[in-house]
C-alpha cells in the first residue's frame, strides 16, 4: 500500500529540491521529477519525491477530510 499527500511549496533551492508543508510539518523532498514548480503550488509526495502537481482547491479538499478523519479519531 502506497501513500501520497498533498503538500505546498514553501521554497525551492538551487538543487531542485523542495521544502514543502504537509499540515504544519515542513520536510525537504526532491522536485526532479516535476517541471515549473513554484512556490506556492501544491503537489503529491511520496517517499520523498514529488510526483505531480495537483490544483489547489483539489489540494484544499483531499486536506479537509484529512482533518475530518483526525477530528473523527479523536472523538471516537
Amino acid at each position: 500500500m502506497c501513500l501520497a499527500l498533498p503538500a505546498r511549496v514553501i521554497d525551492i533551492d538551487a538543487q531542485g529540491h523542495g521544502t514543502v508543508d504537509m499540515g504544519g510539518v515542513r520536510k525537504q523532498v526532491s522536485l526532479a521529477l516535476l517541471d515549473a514548480v513554484k512556490a506556492g503550488d501544491y503537489v503529491i509526495v511520496h517517499a520523498g519525491y514529488a510526483l505531480t502537481l495537483l490544483d489547489e482547491a483539489e489540494a484544499r479538499q483531499t486536506l479537509a477530510l484529512f482533518e475530518q478523519l483526525q477530528q473523527n479519531q479523536a472523538t471516537s
